[in-house]
């Protein structure tokens, strides 16, 4: 390996261990989980929505409340400040998100269809197992931490 792809890879571990950050992560991350399994349970068990939609549409609101809570306290020194840089940073942050989502689907959609498993647990289990895909890629994609 190189010297500067060597350098590169532990510019980015090193953005990647702070841990004042990842804590503000994972409270962020608890406030969305909890949007996201709330809007799931009401969806599903006030509607005629089963598990599997009611999870696209409280993800997208669980994630547009996380990006905003990232964008102002666990992110606030990073990025071009502007509406455009803003808005291609949500973008960049669905899309980020998006791969972390499709691994919290998979494993509710497993969960629940294969071993019967509640709806809700199935959720915060595909949570966790999607945190740290998204942790990453949002800390070095969307706000790009190695950067500063």
């Amino acid at each position: 390996m190189s010297d500067s792809l060597a350098e590169a890879v532990r510019t980015r571990a090193r953005a990647l261990l702070s841990t004042a950050r990842f804590g503000q992560f994972v409270g962020v991350g608890a406030v969305g989980a909890t949007v996201d399994n709330v809007v799931l349970i009401l969806l599903v068990e006030a509607t005629f929505l089963g598990p599997v939609v009611a999870k696209v549409l409280s993800w997208e609101l669980g994630i547009a409340v996380i990006f905003a809570i990232n964008e102002r306290w666990t992110f606030s020194e990073y990025g071009e400040v502007g509406l455009g840089p803003l808005a291609r940073r949500f973008l960049r942050s669905n899309v980020v998100r998006f791969g972390g989502f499709l691994v919290t689907l998979a494993v509710l959609t497993l969960l629940v269809r294969r071993y019967a498993i509640w709806y809700v647990m199935a959720n915060v289990v595909g949570i966790g197992v999607g945190f740290f895909v998204n942790y990453t890629c949002e800390s070095l994609y969307t706000w790009q931490v190695h950067q500063d």
